[in-house]
């Protein structure tokens, strides 16, 4: 196939022109930023620059946003980050942080991936009477699925009961507003390389009164928060993300139109055809499309082989594919026949006319070798 159709974006979107100049720009800069002298602080000016330009995407303060090497280590920041604290977090949280914490404690969901809040106030009241202090941990948007937390009213409820909140915004950013006031949060875990921003650079933003204890030390980068000299030309370009993703989130509702093509092209070809958090609010970019019967890793390398590039359902870790936890506590039967299709603001009809052909033809020919079998 001459013109591959990239429909993964929810893995990684890809670099966008903004980000490419300003890390060509930035690449020219010998200077370490924390060097005193003109290299040195022209490197420092492009790491301020994008500092600010990411917290005003999320409603932060500049002087409070941490780089790290990618959301996964924001997120292990902020759970590990805080002394004496019982760790809450749902139980369609993404694996880092799930793995962050082996103690958290898990709040159900339902069947639709939306987080139990009388499950999380009962455990909230528990803990306050026993005098714990609480760190609560609630995504924003699922990698998978794409259902929406309500992440404000977890905000509220930590809020009574005295809780700090951490909130992984890492596949909501640049799809849906992040602001750490409205959401009520402490704490933001934010990636570059999904809002096409290069891989490898990524931030937790805190909120004031927050203190962290680094979890990789060796520097006074980061205000001591964070050691390590600064990726200066990953910060570059995730600052111009940044800024990109600010101005052309409008552009989404374009995207929602064909998302939502896609799957009723698709539910009226394939009846047996299920998708995950179909009833609730979800990103406008996202389908989890359940094909019951077809594993999930079969439909991705035939739809691979015909240069249509989509993931299983549940993100892949050194290249294995794994059984989605998310929709095992949603209560999926048929997990193992997930395929997650996620897209961008690059995607046009012709992709998604494309993705609906082949599809169709995937399931087609199963369809007939399934038929063939009973028949003989």
């Amino acid at each position: 196939m001459t013109n591959p159709v990239y429909l993964d974006y929810n893995a990684s979107a890809p670099l966008c022109h903004e980000a490419r100049q300003a890390m060509l720009v930035a690449m020219e800069i010998a200077g370490n930023p924390s060097s005193v002298h003109a290299s040195g602080r022209a490197a420092r000016k492009i790491v301020d620059h994008a500092r600010r330009k990411i917290a005003d995407l999320i409603g932060g303060d500049a002087e409070r946003v941490i780089f790290t090497s990618g959301g996964t280590e924001a997120n292990n920041l902020a759970l590990n980050g805080l002394e004496d604290v019982t760790v809450f977090t749902s139980a369609v949280e993404h694996p880092s942080v799930i793995e962050a914490r082996s103690d958290a404690k898990r709040i159900p969901v339902d069947a639709n991936g939306v987080i139990d809040l009388a499950a999380l106030e009962t455990m909230l009241r528990a803990a306050s009477d026993a005098g714990q202090k609480v760190l609560v941990s609630v995504m924003l948007a699922n990698n998978e699925t794409g259902v929406i937390q309500p992440v404000a009213k977890v905000g509220l409820l930590a809020r009574e009961y005295g809780a700090k909140v951490h909130c992984d915004a890492v596949q909501a950013l640049g799809r849906l507003p992040v602001d750490m006031g409205q959401l009520l949060v402490d704490m933001v875990s934010i990636s570059a390389h999904k809002i096409g921003g290069p891989k490898g650079i990524g931030a937790l933003a805190i909120a004031p009164g927050v203190m962290l204890v680094p979890q990789i030390r060796g520097g006074g980068q980061e205000k001591y928060r964070r050691g390590g000299t600064e990726n200066v030309i990953g910060i570059a370009g995730f600052g111009a993300a940044a800024e990109r993703a600010d101005t052309s989130r409008a552009k989404m509702d374009d995207v929602r139109a064909l998302r939502d093509r896609l799957e009723t092209v698709l539910a009226s070809e394939a009846p047996e055809l299920l998708i995950a958090g179909k009833g609730t609010d979800r990103l406008v970019n996202t389908s989890c499309l359940i094909l019951p019967g077809m594993p999930g890793e079969t439909q991705v390398m035939a739809l691979d082989l015909a240069g249509v590039a989509i993931s299983s359902g549940s993100a892949c870790s050194s290249g294995k594919v794994r059984e989605s936890h998310v929709l095992k506590e949603m209560g999926v039967t048929d997990a193992g026949s997930a395929i997650r299709v996620s897209l961008g603001l690059e995607t046009t009809d012709d992709e998604i006319d494309t993705f609906i052909r082949v599809w169709s033809r995937m399931r087609g020919n199963a369809v007939r070798k399934k038929s063939a079998r009973h028949a003989a």
